[in-house]
Order: structure tokens, then sequence, then C-alpha cells
């Protein structure tokens, strides 16, 4: 992006010059609004993130002269995205895992879609993190899965015996693919029925088409839930199942936010949905500790 501003730079001053004649400095508050307002489609979301991105650039700037230009946030008024993420039930996830264990694609495999499905709910994964584990990322004697370089580091994300039990036998089914290919050099955890390595939009695509076979997302557009919004799932039903065995939310919310590779919990808060159940279960807790210190007095 600072790359796509810099050539912006240069040729909003080249043309400037030429209407104006030798101007030697041309202003850098001007050559930002102009960036930011140039003629395409794109959505609030997309200004807000180019005015972040240039603002934290001015600031920088500003450490060495304190007079520098530092352009308002009001440049760009709706900085948040409008959209909201679904929180798949656990019938619907349920549902999900059924409908995988019957798939019958041409280039992914029954077994395979399960087990992703299966990794992106149980362990809060990125999409893309999961499709590009490796093999050798995927201990299953320690129950750990290694995560490489994400959001710009690494991290280790432990699993249950549940989901090691469901991994093993993907990785039966994964070497009787792999012999039955030329393919037999790939370390990709998640490899297609020509034992090449599973793709994020073939990834994508195929979990996209088992939400419309389900009903859960409409035949055609981009609106309804996402492949993503396994990781929202994830994140408020440990939210909701702390609430209801009655855990310290507060306290445990920073171990949430490691396990999802979040540097803080303000990271976290945007998968923190508040679902009727959630609600529900935080509202007797309340209840239950007013009546409490009530007869405490």
């Amino acid at each position: 992006m600072l790359q796509s501003f810099q050539r912006f730079a240069q040729s909003h001053a080249a043309t400037m010059r030429k209407r104006a004649g030798n101007v030697k400095r041309i202003s850098l508050e001007a050559t930002m609004q102009a960036w930011l307002s140039r003629p395409s489609i794109r959505k609030p979301v997309t200004c807000g993130l180019e005015l972040g991105l240039l603002r934290h650039l001015c600031l920088y700037r500003r450490r060495r002269d304190r007079r520098g230009f530092v352009p308002e946030r009001a440049w760009a008024p709706q900085t948040e995205s409008p959209f909201s993420p679904h929180v798949f039930s656990h019938a619907q996830i349920r549902q999900l895992l059924d409908a995988a264990s019957r798939h019958r694609g041409r280039n992914i495999g029954a077994g395979m879609l399960r087990t992703l499905l299966l990794i992106l709910y149980c362990t809060g994964l990125r999409f893309g993190e999961a499709v590009r584990l490796r093999t050798c990322d995927v201990d299953l004697e320690k129950r750990v899965i290694f995560i490489r370089e994400s959001k710009g580091k690494s991290r280790l994300v432990p699993f249950g015996a549940d989901l090691a039990r469901e991994l093993r036998g993907y990785l039966r089914n994964r070497a009787n693919f792999l012999r039955a290919t030329d393919e037999t050099s790939t370390d990709a955890w998640f490899i297609r029925k020509s034992g090449r390595p599973l793709t994020l939009p073939t990834a994508s695509a195929a979990v996209t088409k088992l939400l419309r076979s389900q009903g859960l997302k409409p035949k055609t557009g981009r609106v309804g839930p996402r492949p993503y919004d396994l990781r929202h799932a994830f994140a408020v039903h440990r939210l909701t199942d702390w609430n209801r065995k009655g855990v310290d939310v507060h306290a445990r919310l920073p171990w949430l936010s490691a396990y999802m590779g979040h540097s803080n919990v303000l990271g976290t808060q945007d998968y923190l949905h508040a679902t009727p159940e959630l609600l529900r279960l935080a509202s007797r807790r309340f209840e239950k500790r007013f009546h409490q210190a009530r007869r405490r007095r």
C-alpha cells in the first residue's frame, strides 16, 4: 500500500508541475487527499485502512519533525465494516460435519473436508493457517499444532484427544491417497484427490459450496456465513462454555487471545459476540452473584 501511495505521489507531483509550471514543493496534505479520494470502487472500510496507514507514516515522520503534518481521522468517516459475522450453533456445526462426511467432490475428499472443518472449529485457526499446515506442523503425540509466522509471529496451538483421534484417521487416508498418485513428496497436511496440496481458493470454494448445499448460505451472492466464521464460532462457544462452568471469564480472556494468535485482548474482542445463549448465561451468573451479595449483608 505504501508503494502504491509512493507511485501515486510521484505521478501526482508530475501532473501538478505540468499544470502550475515550475512548482518546487508539492503539499503532502494535498497529495494524501488526492490519493484517498482517487476515483475507484473501494469500500469505506478500505478507505479507512488506507487513512490509518498514512496516519502511521505521518506519526513516524513527526518523531523527527514536530511540525510534520498528520491527517485527521475524520478524513475517512467510516472506518469499521458494518458486516456482522455468523456464529454457527452447535446444531449447525454438527450439520456441516455430517454433510462433509458425505461429500463427493471431484477434487475434495470427504475425509479431508471434514478434517478441515474440525480443525477450524476445534482450534479457532485462521482459515489460511489451517489450509497451509504441513505434516511436520502437527504433532499428534504432544497434541499441538505449530503455526508458522502468521500475522508476524509464530505460536503453538494445543488440541484435545478427540481431535487427535480424528487427525490420525485422516493421516491414514492421506497416506492412501498419496500411494495412489505420483505426488509422494508433498508435505502439505491437506491434499486434494490428485495428491497435490490444497490451495486457499479451492478450500474456500469447497466450504462455501457446502454452506450453500445445507441452506446456511444463499445460492448466489456474498451474503450469509463465510468459511472464516468458524473462527468466530470457536471464540463464542468457548466463552459460552466458560460462562456455563462458572469460570472467571475476565481472567481467561488473555488465554483465549494468546491461543487465537492475538497480541492482546483488543484483537479478540471482534470475535466475542453476544448470542442469546451467552446473554442468558451471563444474566444468570449476575443474578446468582447479586443474591449472594445481598445474603452476606
